[in-house]
């Protein structure tokens, strides 16, 4: 009856496991990452079943796979992962802990964000579509390095001139570090979602793609709408009014 001792230790082990289980599925909800996820946990649970009825050439041939799977899933699921470890890396402890945070934004140079929301305004009034994506804590230089890199002063004339539907770098994202224009016509990764409303375009998909790999703040111009548009993280706000952007962007970068 050694079974039925449960103890403190016990319940913490459960609780961690469930917040591990959960943070696991945040990150692979709504991605074709979820279809394999169930496949391998349906797998692993009938090889425990085997088990238990001591089966013994089906279980053996099961805890192979098992054994196996172990690096196909770091293979499968190294994008998953990359985003789970942002994820504890980003926790409310560092976020809540005041001397590391004040640590942090030392280090960080202040962005302009009345240039970008000016710019996001004048484009959104002509209908001039563009994606910013403002580096946070994760390094964006990967990215930047696809695009052709400027290295200018952040302005909003500078970004409207670069979106300005004839120019060479329209298509493409700006990254922007600190009161930096890093670079321009980035090339960004698109999200693995299957449930985005098809009328979502390949701007809006590439903002959540960059902001479900890193931690930065993507902002849309939607060329058939004018609507604002954020990306950050899982989050997806949609149809911002331009009262509102200007806080709404201080509230993640300050996040």
């Amino acid at each position: 009856m050694s079974f039925l001792d449960f103890g403190v230790l016990d319940l913490i082990d459960i609780l961690l496991v469930a917040f591990l289980l959960y943070q696991l599925y945040r990150l692979v909800k709504g991605t074709v990452a979820i279809n394999i996820f169930i496949g391998v946990a349906a797998i692993y649970l009938i090889w425990k079943v085997v088990e238990a009825f001591q089966m013994e050439l089906l279980s053996e041939i099961l805890g192979q796979f098992i054994g196996v799977g172990v690096l196909a899933l770091v293979i499968v699921f190294q994008q998953e992962i990359r985003r789970f470890l942002l994820v504890l890396g980003s926790t409310d402890f560092t976020r809540g802990n005041r001397f590391f945070k004040q640590f942090i934004k030392a280090e960080q140079e202040e962005v302009e964000v009345d240039e970008i929301v000016a710019a996001c305004i004048n484009l959104a009034r002509t209908n001039t579509g563009a994606i910013i994506v403002v580096e946070r804590k994760s390094q964006l230089g990967f990215y930047s390095e696809t695009g052709t890199l400027i290295d200018g002063d952040l302005s909003s004339r500078l970004l409207e001139s670069i979106f300005f539907k004839n120019s060479p770098l329209h298509d493409g994202a700006v990254i922007v570090h600190g009161n930096k224009i890093v670079s321009a016509g980035s090339i960004l990764p698109i999200t693995e979602r299957t449930n985005i409303p098809r009328r979502f375009g390949l701007r809006h998909r590439a903002a959540m793609g960059v902001a479900e790999k890193t931690d930065a703040l993507a902002i849309i111009v939607s060329e058939e709408t004018g609507d604002i548009s954020m990306a950050c993280g899982d989050e997806f706000d949609n149809k911002i009014k331009t009262t509102e952007l200007r806080n709404k962007v201080l509230a993640k970068l300050q996040d």
